[in-house]
């Protein structure tokens, strides 16, 4: 395959960070090996197909228009899913066994495939000479010898350049994890020389991502939307007080004159403020923080924020000049429940404590 050596080059580089990420979501090591690179038509590939399969399509965008797939099996994909949800090893095991799929094991998979899919951005996006972008698009299940298999179903017919991840799961071998990709779009990606890296990366992706994980760790106060925000006079948001955070004084007093004009009162202090005595001077509705970059220090700040407020739903906006994607995971995954870019924009501020407000 050294007609697509460039190719193999991204994927495996995708692969790899993808592996790292999960393994986060998942709290179990993914880790991928080598991956082995075949080219396939339609019909050969579902010959080889033995097992039940989740099939993934993702569109390609912009000048790289066309679509290619994720490949799991359908039992790896119950685990995985099951794992995410916190089902117990036992109903996980005979799941897997009877290969039962329900609902929200489709949208647990889904979320694991749109983090795989986000570092496959990441990676392909600064190292072709034109813009390009993945999404994904409705997943399906395929059972071979019982489902149906059509000009699209389980995917199109055509020529593929198959690309076969050697992954372990916790140690245990993942059945099968390919992308395969049309010969028509595999040869787009990779004749070109490499760009500039983009070491902000994608905003709008970051944001999607933060979004995404949100709707897998959710709060008390989303589960149960009729709740009742702090009492008092509302402002826009439907907030009294919201808390910033800030070592930066002058990005302090910017979000404070944002928040006045919206008829929010607004607390100050630095990130290394005494959090009991904050929350013990009065009701904080919600708490803007803004840090340089997503380390360890700064996002530990949320578990500060929810331990001296005793309260593991109040809303949380963590704001950086810079955002990686494990940065973006471990900050959701710590407690914030939004993610914004600095400098701090102020109508996107609103719109976040907007999501928030409880308020009838």
């Amino acid at each position: 395959m050294a007609d697509h050596a460039k190719l193999l080059k991204m994927i495996q580089s995708a692969l790899r960070q993808s592996a790292e990420e999960s393994s986060l979501l998942l709290n179990q090591e993914l880790s991928v090996g080598d991956t082995e690179v075949l080219k396939r038509d339609k019909a050969g590939y579902l010959d080889e197909l033995e097992d039940s399969a989740f099939v993934v399509p993702i569109e390609s965008r912009d000048d790289y228009t066309g679509n290619l797939f994720m490949i799991f099996s359908l039992r790896d994909a119950i685990l995985m899913s099951g794992i995410l949800l916190g089902i117990p090893p036992a109903r996980i095991s005979e799941k897997r066994k009877l290969l039962i799929l329900e609902a929200d094991d489709v949208d647990a998979f889904s979320e694991i495939a749109n983090q795989i899919i986000g570092s496959f951005n990441s990676v392909f996006q600064p190292c072709l000479p034109h813009k390009m972008h993945l999404k994904q698009m409705p997943p399906n299940k395929f059972v071979p010898q019982m489902d149906t298999v059509t000009e699209e179903i389980p995917i199109p017919d055509g020529e593929y350049v198959v690309y076969k991840a050697h992954a372990k799961l916790g140690g245990e071998e993942v059945s099968r994890y390919d992308i395969l990709v049309p010969s028509s779009l595999a040869n787009l990606f990779e004749y070109g020389e490499a760009g500039a890296s983009h070491e902000n990366g994608d905003t709008e992706a970051v944001q999607d991502q933060a979004e995404s994980l949100r709707r897998l760790f959710p709060s008390d106060s989303e589960e149960h939307p009729d709740c009742a925000a702090g009492e008092g006079n509302r402002g826009a948001a439907g907030f009294t007080t919201v808390l910033v955070l800030d070592d930066d004084e002058k990005e302090r007093e910017r979000v404070k004159g944002v928040l006045l004009e919206n008829g929010i009162n607004a607390v100050t202090s630095a990130l290394g403020a005494d959090m009991q005595r904050l929350f013990k001077d009065g009701v904080i509705d919600a708490v803007v923080i803004g840090i340089v970059k997503p380390e360890e220090w700064e996002l530990s700040l949320c578990s500060r924020v929810m331990d001296a407020c005793g309260d593991p739903s109040i809303p949380i906006i963590m704001c950086a000049h810079q955002w990686t994607r494990i940065g973006v995971l471990k900050a959701v995954k710590s407690g914030a429940r939004e993610i914004m870019i600095k400098p701090y924009d102020e109508s996107d501020l609103m719109d976040k404590l907007n999501k928030f407000s409880c308020a009838a």
